[in-house]
């Protein structure tokens, strides 16, 4: 069988025509702003609920890709979700990546406080990074430690991508970080709902640094 679209480059763009093809047959206008957020999830997990279940705050868009262009330090809370980020963009704008899940500090810390080691890493975050930019895409925990430092106003993000995947606490974790970063005004993207993942959040962060590095 011959292959109409044989490169990688070639085969992304036909992916990413048919799926502005499909959201329109579906009556599906995304915001403005954030199609190529929202496009980039759906071209990762072909699942174009995030069409719906994606959510913004006003500006989150622009203030991820204005941070990422300032050097913002990137934080993961997977090594999965680390190794999706495309490293060359980060390199181009200076953005540092990091993933403490498995630094034995926070595995010791997680073990005295009993805790997870999600939660245990948000607190070397607080210390190192408090005006980063945080993509969850796993433990729910970690998002609701965020929030809890954000409220204590130990911690501003630049910007909070929040997008766990499971059954426990799940829903809950991602709607109350997207209250706390409402309540004080802290740039935010959320799939909303059960679904997520590593995969997702690096998706989300590979949209913003494309658009800063200006390789899409």
């Amino acid at each position: 069988m011959k292959l109409e679209h044989g490169t990688p480059r070639e085969i992304e763009g036909e992916s990413m025509r048919i799926i502005g093809q499909e959201l329109e047959a579906m009556g599906i206008v995304l915001p403005a702003g954030c199609e190529a957020v929202v496009k980039r999830a759906i071209h990762t997990t072909a699942d174009f609920d995030y069409a719906r279940s994606l959510r913004f705050t006003p500006g989150a868009v622009e203030a991820g890709v204005d941070a990422l262009r300032a050097g913002t330090a990137l934080v993961t809370d997977t090594n999965m979700a680390l190794s999706g980020v495309n490293r060359g963009a980060c390199e181009r704008l200076g953005v540092e990546r990091f993933c403490y899940m498995a630094d034995p500090q926070v595995a010791e810390r997680a073990r005295a406080e009993n805790t997870t080691r999600a939660a245990a890493a948000v607190d070397r975050w607080a210390a190192e990074h408090p005006a980063g930019i945080f993509a969850v895409g796993n433990a729910p925990t970690a998002l609701l430690r965020l929030a809890e430092w954000m409220e204590a106003g130990k911690m501003h993000p630049a910007l909070v991508i929040g997008a766990p995947v499971g059954f426990v606490n799940v829903v809950e974790s991602k709607e109350q970080i997207w209250s706390v970063c409402q309540d004080m005004g802290v740039p935010a993207i959320v799939a909303m709902g059960r679904k997520g993942g590593s995969t997702v959040a690096a998706a989300v962060c590979n949209a913003l640094l494309y658009q800063a590095a200006g390789l899409r």
